[in-house]
């Protein structure tokens, strides 16, 4: 059942043309900027990869990835539930040096995903990855690099309301930057989902640093899969969305494991028998670079920047009954 829901009063801003020409104006003008500022250049990227590679992403370790048979070669695909894995193994294929890496735009299915407001079962992102040094592995290199992606982000915001001067959202572009654990011990008797609001709510624009690893409460922030984010040094970025009423997560990244977080995260989480794995197995032998990198949600930009209250306003999905009905008695079209 969706948890679907229509703020009172709300009425899209754009009819259905104009919808489609903010959406492109949106991610032109976004993914120009953000591979300028970071250095990126465009690549192509997989749709699906062998279940047997250790190349899809885990996520929570809860969620199922479609899978299908591939006669002609003799063993099973899966649909990607992200590239984490496989971005960092393309830096080292295509010779990528340090200071330079790739973004793509990175398509999946999580079949498993519960429908609401800003959650479809497709997901449509900007997934990049960047080669670093061993000294670039502290916060202080990963606060650097999301100032650059906010700083992005208002940037195309901006330009957006020159082409659209009937939208009006306003994103700030100073980022508040708070542990999960310093965010427990502010919030202790929230939800992890709670504690986002009330902070992004004061904040506006705020980036939780340190999700994986449990907190006091012997609990994570929430559930990152051991192999890819090293959970010191990774975060999620937020802004306030007005029409919401609530923190909207726009982009995971963090700094990535190198083979001593590996070895300990694989520990941790009981999940050993990775280590055979062919990515792992390179990872753990020091024979891939050391990255960072993340995702940033293609729908979920445009959603905050356009001021929709829907996610099936900027992208094509399937939706329950009840999303259908309560969307078209508010006049919301879904695409």
């Amino acid at each position: 059942m969706s948890k679907t829901y229509i703020p009172a009063g709300y009425r899209p801003v754009l009819d259905a043309y104009e919808t489609q020409r903010a959406i492109a104006c949106i991610k032109e003008t976004f993914q120009q900027e953000f591979a300028s500022a970071l250095n990126l250049k465009r690549v192509s990227a997989p749709l699906f990869v062998t279940g047997t590679s250790g190349l899809n992403d885990n996520l929570s370790g809860r969620e199922r990835p479609v899978a299908f048979d591939v006669p002609a070669v003799g063993e099973e695909a899966q649909v990607v539930h992200s590239l984490a894995k496989w971005k960092r193994l393309a830096l080292k294929r295509y010779g990528f040096t340090v200071g330079k890496g790739l973004y793509t735009d990175m398509n999946a299915i999580r079949r498993d995903e519960e429908l609401d407001n800003i959650h479809s079962i497709y997901v449509d992102q900007w997934d990049w990855e960047k080669v670093i040094t061993p000294e670039n592995r502290n916060l202080d290199y990963l606060k650097l690099i999301v100032r650059a992606i906010v700083r992005t982000i208002c940037d195309t915001n901006d330009r957006l309301h020159v082409r659209f001067p009937q939208l009006r959202v306003e994103l700030s572009r100073e980022v508040t930057f708070i542990t999960a654990k310093e965010l427990e011990d502010l919030y202790p008797g929230l939800t992890p989902k709670e504690r986002e609001n009330a902070f992004v709510r004061r904040h506006r624009t705020a980036c939780i640093i340190g999700i994986g690893g449990a907190l006091r409460s012997g609990k994570p922030h929430d559930h990152r899969a051991p192999d890819y984010d090293d959970w010191d040094l990774n975060c999620d970025i937020f802004f306030w969305d007005d029409v919401l009423d609530m923190a909207l997560e726009i982009s995971s990244m963090g700094i990535r494991v190198d083979p001593a977080a590996l070895d300990r995260q694989l520990r941790l989480s009981g999940c050993e028998d990775r280590r055979e794995l062919p990515f792992h197995k390179m990872l753990l032998e020091g024979r891939l670079p050391l990255t960072i990198g993340g995702g940033i949600g293609q729908s979920r930009l445009a959603m905050l920047m356009m001021g929709c209250a829907h996610i099936g306003e900027v992208q094509s999905s399937i939706w329950d009954d009840h999303t259908l009905r309560e969307c078209d008695l508010a006049g919301i079209p879904l695409l």
